[in-house]
Parts: structure tokens; sequence; C-alpha cells
């Protein structure tokens, strides 16, 4: 089942022109598979110097990790309000194959892939195509509490 825009709007924290992806084409458990067309706008929040850098595609990877983490709160609990806000942590094996986004014609395909993880930080695996071409790609893990971080439970 398709999720559109409003939907994406409703359930993560990037709101306006900030929200960057178009829908949701599917999921499970362990991935999501997201659109947009936003990397050719020229009001692009993301861009700079008149371009958007692929490394940018990383925010896009990261919205794709928050919409799966509010479906996936959703789907568990009895309340399927907002979802906690995460934090994007870091970001590991990250390989650029283009040096912009911009000039790319076709819409991009946002994928992630949930690796592993537990009640407070996740592992992702995400990567961004067009066209059935490989545009980035690499890891990144997400903190849902940072209080939590360096305590002692």
């Amino acid at each position: 089942m398709r999720l559109d825009r409003d939907w994406l709007l409703a359930h993560i924290p990037h709101q306006g022109g900030m929200c960057l992806l178009d829908g949701i084409e599917d999921w499970d458990a362990q991935r999501i598979h997201c659109t947009a067309s936003s990397h050719r706008a020229v009001d692009n929040p993301l861009r700079g110097h008149g371009q958007l850098g692929a490394a940018c595609g990383i925010e896009y990877a990261a919205q794709a990790m928050a919409a799966h983490g509010g479906l996936l709160a959703k789907a568990d609990s009895a309340d399927p309000g907002k979802p906690r806000a995460g934090y994007l942590a870091s970001v590991r094996a990250v390989e650029l194959h283009v040096g912009r986004l911009d000039d790319i014609e076709t819409d991009l395909t946002i994928e992630a892939e949930h690796l592993s993880g537990d009640d407070n930080t996740v592992l992702y695996g995400f990567s961004i195509s067009a066209g059935g071409r490989v545009l980035l790609n690499g890891r990144a893990i997400v903190v849902l509490d940072a209080a939590k971080l360096g305590r002692p439970g």
C-alpha cells in the first residue's frame, strides 16, 4: 500500500520543504522503499551554490529511516501518535557514485534496511538510486533517545 506525502508530514518530524520524500512505495518490518523528486527542485533547502551535492542523499535516507520507524511504531503501538524523534548518530561506509543529485533527471528511489538494533539504537543500510543506477549507499546508526546513551542501566 502506497503512503503519500501527507502521511509523511503527519508521521515524521521533517515539515514543509524539509520533507524531501514524495511517498512510501512499499515497506515491511525490515525494509522501506520511498521515492522523491525534490532533488530537482530549485528551492530544495539542502541546495548550496546552485546544486545539490550527492552527500545530501544521506538526509533522504535518514527521512526514509524516520518513516520506517514511524510505521513500525504505529504497527506496534496502541497509541499511533507521532513516534519519538531519532537522531542520526553516524554514517559509515558511504560510497558516493555521483557528485551531485540535482542533475539526475528521474525520481530517486530510497531504500533502507533495518540491519540490527535494540529499543534505543538502530543500524540501517541504505541506498539511493535512479533509473536502476546506484547513486550512493552506506550504513547509518540512529539513536532514538540520546539521553539514555552513557547512562548506567
